[in-house]
C-alpha cells in the first residue's frame, strides 16, 4: 500500500486546512483530538493502516489552529461550531455522498453536532474518548484548557494542568489561535442525541473518565455498540487496540 500523501484544501472561508489520505476504497472521514493532529492522533501508531486493510480510504484532516493547518488569528474566522463547518467543507471539496465518519476526543465531539444538528450523515459513525459530560457540559472541560493558554507560562509542575501544557508545547500549537477556537464551542443538548441513528461505534479506554462515561453515551445513543479497550485519555491513543476495535467493528469494506 501506498504511503500517506498529504495536500489541502480551502474552508468555507477561505482557511487552508491540511488533508492526509491514505488508503483504496470505502471513504472513512477520521478527526483527531484537541491540540493534536491527524499524524499525533492516526498515523503515528499505525491506525490508519489497520483501518485501510479492510479496504477503506482513510481520510484524515488537520483542524483549523492544528498540524500544518492554518491558524488564523481574526476573530471573523472563529463562528460558532467552526470545526464542523470545515468538515462538512471537506465532505463538499471532495463530492463525498455515501461514507463513514469518526473521531476521538474532540474529534468524536465534534462528529456527533454535526449528525445531531442534520449537518452531515454519514452511514456509520465511530466515536472515540467521550462521554456525556464532554458534550453536555462541555465548557466545564473548555474552561480547564481556556487556564491552560492564559496561565500557560505560569502552571508549575505538578497542578493537573502542566501536563497539558506541556503537550501544547510539543506540539507547536498557536495559543493566541487556540483560545479563539476554544470559544466556539457550544454545549450539546443532549436530547439531539436521538437524530444519531446510524449504526455507532463508541470506544474508550478503560482508565478514561475525561469525558465522561462512553458507556453511558452509548446508551444514549439509538443505534450504539460500545467496545472497551486499554488505557487513559491519552494512553488509549497510542496502543493497537484503538485501529483494531474500529477497524473490527466496520468490517470489510463492500
Amino acid at each position: 500500500m501506498t504511503e500517506v500523501t498529504s495536500g489541502s484544501f480551502e474552508s468555507f472561508d477561505g482557511t487552508r486546512l491540511a488533508l492526509h489520505r491514505y488508503g483504496s476504497g470505502r471513504p472513512f472521514v477520521l478527526l483527531h483530538g484537541l491540540f493534536s493532529s491527524a499524524g499525533m492522533n492516526w498515523i503515528k501508531w499505525g491506525h490508519h493502516k489497520t483501518i485501510a486493510e479492510q479496504g477503506y480510504e482513510v481520510l484524515m484532516p488537520d483542524f483549523r489552529v492544528h498540524g500544518e493547518s492554518e491558524a488564523p488569528h481574526d476573530a471573523e474566522r472563529y463562528p460558532a461550531n467552526v470545526l464542523v463547518r470545515d468538515v462538512a467543507a471537506l465532505i463538499d471539496h471532495l463530492g463525498l455522498e455515501d461514507y463513514d465518519l469518526g473521531g476521538f476526543s474532540l474529534g468524536a465531539r465534534t462528529s456527533l453536532h454535526a449528525v445531531a444538528h442534520g449537518t452531515l450523515s454519514p452511514g456509520r459513525l465511530v466515536v472515540g474518548g467521550m462521554g456525556p459530560s464532554g458534550l453536555g457540559d462541555w465548557n466545564k472541560r473548555a474552561a480547564h484548557f481556556r487556564r491552560v493558554i492564559d496561565e500557560f507560562d505560569a502552571i508549575p509542575k505538578g497542578d493537573p494542568a502542566y501536563f497539558a501544557v506541556q503537550f501544547l508545547k510539543s506540539q507547536g500549537v498557536d495559543r493566541t489561535a487556540a483560545r479563539l477556537l476554544l470559544d466556539t464551542m457550544p454545549d450539546l443538548d443532549l436530547a439531539r442525541l436521538d437524530h444519531v441513528t446510524m449504526p455507532t461505534l463508541v470506544v474508550c479506554g478503560d482508565e478514561d473518565q475525561d469525558n465522561g462515561s462512553a458507556e453511558d453515551l452509548a446508551g444514549l445513543l439509538p443505534n450504539a455498540t460500545y467496545v472497551e479497550i486499554p488505557g487513559t485519555h491519552m494512553g488509549s491513543v497510542t496502543g493497537p487496540e484503538l485501529g483494531r476495535a474500529i477497524a473490527e467493528w466496520l468490517g470489510p469494506a463492500t
